[in-house]
C-alpha cells in the first residue's frame, strides 16, 4: 500500500468519524437540548472516545454549528429541488405539497433549529449563519415565483416574488411553532398547505 493509499484511507475514516459524531449529536441535541449536552454524551452516543471528538471539533459549540450548517444545507437543497419540478406554469397546490413534505419532515430538526435560534440571539456569528440559511430558503422560493411571472399571478398585496417568499417563510415559522408544542405533524402539514395556498392564490388553488 502506497503512502497515498494510506492517506486516502485515513481521510475516509476521519470523514466517517465526523459524520457519525454529527449524527449522534443530532439525536442527543434533539432529545436533551443544546446547553444540556456534554461532549462525553455525544462521544458515548457515537461510540467514540474524546480523542476522536477533538480530532474533528475543538468545542461542542463548533460541532453544533457544523451540525446546523449540514442540515440547513440539506433542507435548502431539498426545497430548491421540490420547487424545480414544475414547468413555466406554477402549480401552486402541487408545489405546496412538495415543500411542506420537505419542511415538516422532522420534528427533531425543528427542535435543534429552535435551539440554534436561541443560541443565535446571543451570538452575532451564529446569527449570521441562521440568517444565511433563511435567506437561501427565501431565495429558492422567490426564484421559483419569479420564473413563474407571466404564467402565474401572485396576490398584489404580497408585492413582488421576494415579498411572497417572505410571507411563505413567515407562515412556516408560525406553523412550526405550533408543531413543536403539539407534535402533530399531519395537522401541521395540512395547515401549512392550506395557509400557503391561501397566500399564493385566491384560496381555492387557482392563481389570483
Amino acid at each position: 500500500m502506497t503512502a497515498q493509499d494510506t492517506a486516502r484511507r485515513v481521510t475516509k475514516r476521519r470523514a466517517r468519524t465526523r459524520a457519525n459524531l454529527l449524527d449522534a449529536a443530532f439525536a442527543v441535541f434533539a432529545a436533551k437540548g443544546f446547553g444540556r449536552v456534554s461532549i462525553e454524551e455525544v462521544c458515548e452516543a457515537a461510540g467514540y472516545s474524546r480523542g476522536a471528538f477533538y480530532s474533528n471539533f475543538a468545542t461542542l459549540d463548533e460541532l453544533f454549528f457544523a451540525l446546523y450548517q449540514e442540515r440547513a444545507d440539506l433542507i435548502a437543497a431539498q426545497v430548491a429541488d421540490a420547487l424545480a419540478q414544475d414547468g413555466p406554469d406554477l402549480d401552486v397546490p402541487a408545489s405546496v405539497d412538495r415543500v411542506t413534505d420537505v419542511l415538516l419532515l422532522d420534528v427533531d430538526w425543528l427542535l435543534v433549529k429552535t435551539d440554534f435560534l436561541v443560541h443565535a440571539a446571543r451570538d452575532p456569528a451564529v446569527a449570521h449563519a441562521l440568517l444565511d440559511h433563511r435567506t437561501r430558503l427565501r431565495e429558492a422560493i422567490a426564484d421559483r415565483l419569479f420564473r413563474a411571472r407571466g404564467h402565474t399571478e401572485l396576490p398584489a398585496v404580497l408585492g413582488d416574488a421576494d415579498g411572497a417568499a417572505r410571507a411563505v417563510v413567515a407562515a412556516y415559522d408560525g406553523v412550526t411553532t405550533q408543531l413543536l408544542l403539539d407534535k402533530d405533524v399531519d395537522a401541521a402539514r395540512t395547515w401549512l398547505g392550506q395557509l400557503l395556498t391561501a397566500l399564493l392564490t385566491d384560496g381555492s388553488g387557482t392563481p389570483a
